[in-house]
């Protein structure tokens, strides 16, 4: 499972890279075509858009994956003398979020990507399916579920060998 994880976690943080990088040349060509060749690119904008939708969703799950997600932990913090309530918390915590997860993005998300395909829904200038952009909801909620199910995984074990 380990394994699986770390492979994971390459992939997300090259796919955030990539999509990191086209969002820079995406930004950097607008500027440059509106301020340089006084003819501003008529694509870059909307492109810009749809990546940085992507690596914002790509990116949480990529932090949800290494724990480092922001989070509110001054109940866990006032919990951590006592390590059976605070375990408790954290399943808590994480089945609360596996629910919302399955429910809100990869659920309501899928549902979005297929009516919005089925509408055959466009972008005004790329002309590229809304679908594809709106794709990001359930791709990301997938990723945080995965990693989801591994913190639920190991708080469990924490909890029962307490």
């Amino acid at each position: 499972m380990n394994r699986f994880i770390s492979l994971l976690d390459k992939i997300l943080s090259t796919l955030c890279i990539f999509i990191c990088i086209g969002l820079v040349i995406s930004v950097v060509w607008q500027v440059f075509s509106r301020y340089v060749l006084n003819d501003p690119s008529t694509i870059t904008e909307e492109l810009s858009r749809f990546l940085f939708i992507w690596v914002g969703l790509i990116g949480a799950a990529y932090g949800l994956g290494q724990k480092k997600h922001l989070a509110i932990d001054l109940l866990l913090t006032k919990l951590e003398t006592q390590p059976k309530k605070h375990n408790t918390v954290k399943l808590i915590i994480s089945g609360i979020s596996l629910l919302f997860i399955m429910v809100v993005m990869c659920y309501g998300g899928s549902r979005l990507v297929l009516d919005t395909l089925n509408a055959g829904q466009t972008s005004p200038v790329l002309g590229i399916q809304m679908g594809l952009v709106y794709a990001a909801i359930p791709v990301s909620g997938f990723f945080m579920l995965i990693f989801l199910l591994r913190d639920l995984a190991e708080e469990y074990r924490q909890l029962t060998s307490h």
